[in-house]
Order: structure tokens, then C-alpha cells, then sequence
């Protein structure tokens, strides 16, 4: 993983609790739920950056 920015995210309270009550119950925390589910869809969508393989 690259080097971490931090980010403001605005987002409204229901969804927020929604999140955290879902990171509570996998184990992490608000943040790394967050960065799983944006790294879950980018790969659905196919907009993963590619890793290089080096072969």
C-alpha cells in the first residue's frame, strides 16, 4: 500500500453509524472499514490501480 493522505470526509450521521456499527462488527476500525469498502468497489468496478509484477 502507498503512502496515506488524510482526507475530510463530509457524510451524514446515519450513515456514519451505519459504517461503524459495520466496522464494529468486522473488527476494525471507522477508518479501515472505510478504506476496504472503497478499495472493495474500486475493484469491482475494474479501477484497481494494476500492481506492477516486475516480470
Amino acid at each position: 500500500m502507498g503512502e496515506r493522505k488524510p482526507f475530510l470526509l463530509r457524510i451524514d450521521r446515519e450513515t456514519l453509524e451505519a459504517v461503524q456499527r459495520w466496522a464494529d462488527d468486522d473488527l476494525r476500525s471507522l477508518n479501515g472499514q472505510i478504506e476496504f469498502l472503497l478499495r472493495r468497489a474500486l475493484t469491482e468496478a475494474g479501477r484497481e490501480k494494476r500492481k506492477e509484477t516486475g516480470d
